[in-house]
């Protein structure tokens, strides 16, 4: 699968074309070539969400120490912009603590990815995002989503 491609032009971004094509080979570097991709043994939070429209699908299994994020793994499948915004985002939560993870927002995954996503993609960027954070509420609920 390739990266889908942006519908916001270079010059709305302030990007030149190489800016962009950087980012994109960024965003295949983390597709073809994940980070933190696979599961742990004994996680502390597991949990797993879709999105059915595009067939994305992301697990998280993380392991917390002192309420941070000691490990992360993920799988899953889906497009270019999913699991490398999956990738981009284990690597970026490991050590900080739940309360830091339950405030990021949409523009934290936006500023990891660094190109624009048309409206149509950012469920496929957003999700990673959902999960973490669904998998910590869960956690702080006593496993009640």
């Amino acid at each position: 699968m390739e990266a889908c491609a942006p519908r916001t032009s270079a010059h709305q971004t302030g990007l030149n074309m190489t800016g962009i094509e950087m980012y994109r080979e960024h965003i295949l570097e983390h597709y073809k070539s994940p980070q933190n991709y696979g599961t742990l043994d004994t996680p502390d939070i597991q949990y797993r969400e879709d999105n059915p429209l595009c067939g994305d699908d992301i697990e998280i299994h993380i392991r917390l120490e002192d309420d941070r994020i000691a490990d992360i793994r993920f799988h899953g499948q889906g497009c270019a912009i999913s699991q490398a915004s999956a990738s981009l985002l284990t690597d970026a939560v490991k050590g900080k603590s739940l309360d830091e993870i339950k405030a990021m927002d949409n523009e934290t995954v936006m500023k990891l990815l660094g190109i624009p996503i048309s409206p149509v993609r950012l469920k496929c960027a957003l999700l990673s995002l959902v999960v973490i954070q669904g998998g910590i509420k869960v956690h702080e609920t006593g496993g009640r989503p």
